[in-house]
């Protein structure tokens, strides 16, 4: 998926369990979705604790950050309890969503790639690196500040 590009409705469960619809998330505002290939790993850790650590900035600009990965939701709860997450991690175990998103690949964990989505479920960013891992949130935070409001 691209910019431009509207996401089909959704739903997984989050790291209590909870169902969660993107279009529930986008009713308070835009979303940063931040596909991670394996929590409890160290760029994983580094790019999930920035968006952590940039909570007041997500906030300002309205929108919510929410991760998303093929691990299970006891291993998201797990990751989530170790670094203080404010945000809901997304389990993706079937990798239904990494497929439909376009992030998915055979036999290997999805595509580190970060999408804006704005409340009309359109993607007005796109955030494609496997290495830099703080240009997730840094590059999608400057998209969310560019939405009008």
């Amino acid at each position: 998926m691209d910019v431009g590009d509207v996401v089909d409705d959704f739903e997984l469960p989050d790291e209590t369990g909870t169902p969660r619809k993107l279009s529930d998330l986008l009713a308070d505002g835009p979303v940063a979705l931040f596909f991670y290939p394996a929590a409890m790993t160290t760029g994983c850790t580094r790019e999930s604790c920035h968006f952590r650590d940039l909570a007041a900035e997500f906030a300002a600009a309205g929108a919510q950050r929410v991760g998303i990965s093929r691990d299970s939701v006891d291993k998201q709860h797990q990751f989530s309890e170790k670094h203080g997450f404010d945000y809901p991690l997304l389990s993706d175990a079937d990798a239904t969503v990494a497929t439909m998103m376009g992030v998915a690949r055979k036999k290997l964990p999805p595509k580190r790639v970060t999408f804006v989505i704005d409340r009309d479920r359109r993607i007005v960013e796109v955030v494609k690196s496997e290495v830099r891992m703080s240009v997730h949130a840094d590059r999608a935070l400057d998209a969310l500040q560019r939405l009008p409001r």
